[in-house]
């Protein structure tokens, strides 16, 4: 079957069978239908390092993408959450963002740094926005993805960026992955991350490489038992 997401082919997948079984009835052409799942690779991820490269080139004028993009990375925003955002969605009071209708039509809360909202307050000083935290042209209309994407594309070549492999959702991946190798349980991590499934956000405990490091193999404690024994 041709490349496409895992969801579709499921249904594609299914609608063969009901097809070959119910309207053609020949149950027996099920034989010939093989379902192939695809090997899901690791998420890419930035080091801080990377990610404050990337904010610091964000093209201007002004901070606008700057701001944006730092939305994206420090609360694990999609694309269009970010973009969809309103002045009022900016919580100040309880430092929470409001994301309205994110993934699945779904709204919730993520958190906002004392960092992060200096950053955007002294955007709003410079910008006036009304509506639309990011308005695209006309003002009317919030800013477009495309254009989010451009702006991201730009930093990373500014900032000398090369990994491969790297969109502008490696922001969210990164986010998720930092929070997990500072120690931030995966459960809360998951919650912040919108996902229905903790399978998924447990993906990136597999790329949280500072974790990794940072863990003790069962091999030092042969060592040790061997050291004692030989005393």
């Amino acid at each position: 079957m041709p490349r496409c997401h895992g969801g579709v082919r499921r249904c594609a997948f299914a609608g063969l069978r009901f097809f070959f079984e119910t309207t053609c009835q020949r149950p027996e052409m099920k034989q010939c239908l093989h379902y192939r799942t695809e090997p899901r690779k690791l998420p890419v991820v930035f080091s801080a390092e990377e990610v404050f490269g990337l904010l610091k080139a964000a093209p201007g004028p002004g901070l606008k993408y700057r701001a944006a993009l730092s939305i994206s990375y420090g609360t694990g925003l999609r694309a269009p959450e970010v973009c969809n955002l309103k002045v009022t969605d900016i919580g100040s009071g309880r430092m929470l963002i409001h994301a309205e209708r994110g993934k699945g039509g779904k709204d919730r809360k993520v958190m906002l740094s004392p960092d992060l909202l200096a950053l955007l307050r002294d955007y709003w000083r410079e910008a006036r926005p009304d509506d639309w935290l990011f308005p695209g042209k006309p003002r009317i209309n919030p800013l477009s993805h495309r254009l989010l994407h451009r702006a991201f594309s730009a930093a990373k070549h500014l900032a000398g960026i090369k990994k491969p492999g790297s969109t502008l959702h490696i922001l969210r991946h990164s986010f998720a992955t930092h929070l997990l190798e500072d120690g931030t349980d995966v459960r809360v991590i998951q919650v912040l991350l919108g996902h229905a499934k903790l399978s998924t956000t447990a993906q990136y405990t597999h790329a949280a490489t500072k974790l990794i490091r940072g863990t003790d193999s069962p091999y030092g404690l042969l060592v040790q038992l061997r050291d004692r024994r030989s005393e």
